[in-house]
């Protein structure tokens, strides 16, 4: 990374909590607000980490997002319920919701929540990983605005609508998360190659005349594309329709009716939790899982475990500060966050 500058990880949650507060968010949904966004920087993520702020700010100024959300639960089976988060912060309501899952999984070895009047979550990685840290599976997707062509289309017609799923290993805080965008590659990393100088690879997305391109900033102002062409349009598909057709939600086109800034009101989220003991044991599971890790690194070598790299970042960035690019430091203080 060009021109970083680097900040201790719990500083730089208490800065962004401040900010959060100021806003007339409760200090214990701020705090929790902050340390998800400050962790995709923490793990070497920059597009969804705190370069979102001033656009979460800007929403709860005008009462897009609530400061102050009246969530519920709205309907409760034994091991499903449905939570309405009142388009508070996302990040936050994401959390209660997967927590919500993983105590139903608890009891009855599977735990499903789906969330309705969502804002912005941030990265799914953040959430699947919050059940594999406490011992269970963990799954959840969200359908978001059209940011994605599909099919015949060459232009947005849907949201990109990524789904993680979080299997734990032997060592606890650092479970397998296999986090993916439906398309090629996410707007946010399309927005961190522009920022970044990188070049785009072709396939990666469209122009708004609908041409193909490697240019990132027409990339943005175009359309990304789905991986694997049909394979990930119909995936983002039935993403769309698990969570905001399951939930009777707004679809990610009337999202952005009301509201294009990316800040996703009345989204919807699916949280899914899987108890191990309601299966082979945790204990069996994570040592398989090392089994077949071990397997894939001495017939793929060299071999990444998805999630394995970004636990490598937190642990270097723990020691060395969080690292912020210039412009990033530059927008943060633009809303009064100094670095």
């Amino acid at each position: 990374m060009n021109a970083a500058t680097r900040i201790s990880f719990p500083v730089l949650c208490q800065k962004i909590t401040n900010a959060l507060t100021a806003a007339g968010v409760p200090n214990d949904l701020a705090e929790l607000e902050a340390k998800i966004l400050v962790e995709s920087d923490l793990l070497g993520v920059p597009s969804h980490g705190v370069r979102m702020l001033p656009g979460l700010l800007a929403a709860l100024r005008d009462g897009r997002v609530k400061a102050q959300p009246n969530i519920q639960f709205t309907r409760q089976f034994a091991a499903t319920s449905m939570l309405d988060a009142d388009n508070g912060p996302g990040r936050s309501a994401a959390c209660r919701a997967m927590d919500d899952a993983v105590n139903r999984a608890r009891q009855f070895g599977i735990g499903a929540c789906l969330a309705v009047h969502t804002t912005h979550w941030g990265r799914a990685h953040a959430y699947a990983s919050r059940a594999a840290s406490q011992g269970f599976v963990g799954l959840c997707t969200t359908n978001a605005m059209p940011t994605m062509a599909g099919w015949g289309a060459t232009s947005r017609v849907l949201g990109n609508n990524p789904l993680a799923v979080a299997i734990p290993r032997a060592d606890a805080d650092a479970p397998l998360v296999l986090d993916m965008a439906m398309s090629q590659a996410a707007v946010g990393k399309v927005g961190t190659s522009l920022r970044e100088g990188q070049a785009i690879p072709p396939g990666w997305g469209l122009d708004a005349q609908g041409q193909p391109s490697t240019d990132a900033k027409a990339i943005l102002a175009g359309a990304v594309l789905p991986f694997g062409g049909h394979k990930g349009a119909g995936l983002a598909l039935v993403m769309e329709l698990l969570t905001a057709a399951l939930g009777g939600g707004a679809f990610g086109n009337e999202i952005s009716a009301g509201d294009r800034s990316g800040i996703d009101p009345d989204a919807s989220k699916l949280f899914v939790a899987l108890n191990p003991e309601a299966f082979g044991g945790l204990e069996v599971l994570t040592r398989r899982v090392t089994d077949y890790l071990g397997h894939l690194g001495e017939v793929a070598a060299p071999f990444t475990w998805p999630g394995e790299r970004g636990w490598a970042s937190r642990d270097t960035n723990l020691v060395q500060g969080v690292p912020l690019h210039a412009d990033i430091v530059a927008q943060l203080a633009e809303v009064g966050v100094v670095i």
